[in-house]
């Protein structure tokens, strides 16, 4: 597909992947004056599911030397997707799917407060969580704790293995070729957002002490060789960790969910993949050594898998990549939205949400209105946008979704 180039004045270009699908006004503006910064590398890339954010637009690939704006990063600091293919098929599956998604919600503490919705006593961590958290993430919390105290008093071990609100989702799907698959999405959950907030935060106040003017006030960054730079790359690494480790426990539980549904094994070995898409990493483009932050985009490296889901009733694809340079070798992370939460609360009704899932054992309630499809640019436009970023290799339709 073609690629739209955008010139800024004082600033370097805009490339996007947005041909055939939705790109708001508001949305362009917010990548011109990211453009207009001057650590910007070459230029910005947005995807096809590119819409408006705070302070940095979703669905946008920022290169930069010499700095990092925390808000580009965001404050669901790794949240991305993970993927397996069982050894099932369609046809094993229980023809009603009640039970099914009920298992998985209790498996998988989700929802604001996920402790009341755990069988069990959440306030004592399980062994494979509290393993997970001891062996791998808990002396490197302490040491960020000594040098920002702030982020002491967060839920972080008790929300590890937990869902979330929002948009985020686990998923039983089937492909092509009828296989289940298990899908989700979350993050780094409550302990993400507070290192998030706080450091930027931190960035506005240098931007104030060296009286440093911006087109926005959420594009504060932190100049690299800085202590608070240092912090932030650590921090922003253990959350990415974080997040990774999150979703591979939900992972489990999901399938032993369905195992207990079948009361039968389930092996899913057979292909799995675990992505970010927001997140920021040193990277190697166009002669230099940068720092990449994908706000809303998968990384689409030759050849690497990655997961684009649509909405709660449409389709998803298990993709790899092109090594497309251009894009900074990134795709799109989702289908984008196209209404904020709160106008598809006041547009779509409860009716129009239920016909829309009709083919999904989901909720069907107000109070996730706002991921209801129409809610989202359509995923098959996004997708031909990108064509030259990446190629379908699975197409998974979902048979339950549970939100938060």
């Amino acid at each position: 597909m073609p690629i739209e180039i955008t010139n800024v004045e004082k600033g370097v270009p805009i490339k996007s992947w947005t041909v055939g699908v939705p790109f708001e006004p508001e949305a362009r503006q917010q990548l011109k004056n990211i453009a207009s910064l001057p650590f910007v590398h070459k230029w910005v890339a947005a995807m096809p599911d590119v819409h408006l954010g705070k302070g940095a637009t979703i669905g946008s690939v920022i290169p930069t030397s010499g700095a990092i704006i925390p808000a580009a990063v965001g404050v669901d600091i790794g949240c991305g997707m993970m993927a397996v293919k069982t050894d099932l098929q369609a046809i094993q599956l229980p023809d009603s799917l009640k039970e099914l998604r009920s298992n998985i919600e209790r498996a998988i503490p989700h929802g604001r407060k996920p402790g009341k919705r755990d069988p069990g006593s959440w306030q004592n961590l399980p062994d494979d969580i509290a393993g997970r958290w001891n062996s791998e993430l808990a002396d490197r919390f302490k040491l960020l704790c000594e040098k920002h105290p702030v982020l002491k008093n967060t839920n972080n071990a008790k929300h590890l293995g937990t869902l979330g609100t929002g948009n985020h989702f686990v998923e039983v799907c089937l492909d092509e070729n009828d296989a289940v698959w298990i899908m989700l999405h979350s993050g780094s959950r409550g302990v993400g957002n507070r290192i998030g907030e706080h450091f930027i935060q931190l960035a506005k106040k240098e931007m104030e002490r060296f009286f440093i003017q911006l087109p926005d006030r959420d594009l504060a960054y932190l100049a690299e060789g800085t202590d608070y730079f240092n912090d932030y790359v650590e921090a922003v690494g253990w959350a990415q960790d974080y997040a990774r480790i999150n979703r591979q426990s939900m992972m489990r539980r999901a399938l032993d969910a369905l195992a207990f549904t079948l009361n039968k094994p389930v092996i899913a070995e057979k292909e799995a993949v675990n992505c970010h898409h927001n997140y920021v990493q040193k990277e190697h483009h166009f002669g230099a050594n940068v720092w990449l932050t994908r706000k809303g985009a998968v990384s689409a490296q030759e050849g690497q898998l990655g997961i684009i889901p649509g909405s709660m009733g449409a389709r998803s694809f298990i993709v790899r990549g092109k090594g497309n340079e251009e894009s900074f070798c990134s795709c799109s992370h989702g289908a984008g939205r196209v209404m904020s939460r709160t106008q598809a609360k006041k547009i779509v009704s409860l009716e129009e949400h239920a016909q829309a899932t009709s083919h999904v054992e989901c909720r069907k309630d107000a109070a996730v209105v706002d991921e209801t499809p129409r809610a989202y640019k359509d995923i098959d436009a996004v997708m031909a946008a990108q064509s030259d970023l990446v190629e379908i290799v699975h197409t998974l339709r979902q048979v339950v979704c549970v939100k938060g």
